[in-house]
């Protein structure tokens, strides 16, 4: 049901991009520039020379390109683990459920189908969000918005610019939606009765742990990503992954892979929860059947 799941995971997307793009805002520049001291230094000067406006910056076009993003997510998740629990599907049908070792592997691969999709958006995003002069064109900041910041980086980098930052993408994405599904998973049984779909309650607490179990893992790559997007924008020129890498623990020691896990962590419950909740909400309702996380 592909149009079924382009719908779901554009609203639900787009829900959760909602709840949690202004501390995103806040995380993207602790990692990318070194002129704050903290979480609310960075808010406190965001608000006074940006205004409200200024945490929202980027937000345009992830939420008009998340259809494609989260649909890719969900359904390369769902057939995969279809595909791979195959000899299974009888017994699930009973209310036995997919093994871990399935999850994470169908998870895993949703994380590399998705990172094609996934690395020019999240590079105008980091960009727009990096950016805190004021209006573009008058000595301020360099792209007026998303369609001129793409534009802008294929005329200064080709098209090769617009994956900047791919491989660090993948190397934090692929092993970390393994993780992203698997607590999902886990928790929603645990709060869930025998041969009972889950209820709002466990899919709201299962899609935040997963949210904050995951970013736990992928903030440090998260943090390279970051920087190897802002090369060309401005930011510090690295030769690529482990040069960034070596070169960030040189100058700010091991605590630099760490700015912005706290903020990660207070953003991914609520947006994951919001995220999770709405695309099985939205698939039931698009559906003659329930939607089943562990059964899709």
């Amino acid at each position: 049901m592909p149009l079924v799941e382009f719908a779901a995971g554009w609203v639900s997307g787009a829900l959760g991009l909602a709840v949690g793009h202004p501390m995103d805002t806040v995380k993207v520049r602790i990692q990318t520039q070194s002129k704050y001291k903290g979480i609310f230094d960075c808010v406190k000067k965001t608000y006074t020379h940006e205004g409200v406006h200024g945490f929202f910056k980027g937000m345009a076009f992830p939420v008009l390109s998340v259809a494609i993003s989260n649909s890719v997510l969900f359904g390369s998740y769902s057939n995969a683990l279809d595909y791979l629990t195959q000899s299974q599907r009888n017994d699930r049908s009973q209310g036995n459920h997919a093994s871990a070792a399935a999850v994470f592997t169908a998870g895993c691969f949703s994380g590399v189908a998705q990172v094609f999709v996934t690395a020019p958006i999240d590079l105008v995003k980091v960009r727009l969000q990096s950016q805190t002069k004021g209006r573009a064109g008058l000595g301020g900041d360099k792209y007026r918005g998303p369609m001129h910041c793409v534009s802008m980086i294929l005329r200064e980098e080709g098209a090769r610019g617009l994956f900047r930052g791919m491989w660090a993408l993948a190397l934090r994405d692929v092993p970390c939606y393994g993780l992203y599904f698997l607590p999902y998973e886990l928790t929603v049984r645990m709060l869930t009765d025998k041969d009972r779909q889950p209820g709002t309650f466990a899919v709201l607490m299962a899609g935040g742990v997963a949210g904050v179990v995951t970013w736990a893992f992928a903030t440090p790559m998260d943090v390279v990503k970051a920087r190897l997007q802002m090369v060309g924008a401005g930011g510090r020129v690295y030769r690529g992954v482990l040069h960034c890498i070596a070169v960030s623990a040189r100058e700010e020691g091991m605590r630099v892979f760490f700015k912005g896990l706290l903020l990660n962590s207070l953003r991914a419950f609520p947006v994951n929860a919001v995220t999770f909740l709405s695309y099985e909400s939205l698939m039931t309702a698009l559906t003659s059947g329930p939607a089943d996380a562990s059964h899709r």
